[in-house]
């Protein structure tokens, strides 16, 4: 069972779709394993969570 994580601030349901199709195709093509194999975890983040060079993301929009 293949696991594919991908950490993102929220997204949109259509978003997290084509990330999920995009992601399981690419690995399909790389390794030869049958799309029903993986998993695509998405953690979303909400941007007061996450810091980039000792600032938050929420901080960073203003």
């Amino acid at each position: 069972m293949p696991v594919i994580t991908f950490e993102m601030t929220p997204m949109s349901k259509e978003q997290k779709q084509e990330i999920v199709k995009g992601f399981t195709e690419t690995a399909v093509r790389v390794t030869g394993i049958p799309a029903e194999a993986f998993y695509v975890l998405i953690h979303e983040n909400q941007e007061e969570n996450v810091g980039v060079g000792g600032t938050l993301l929420a901080d960073m929009e203003d």
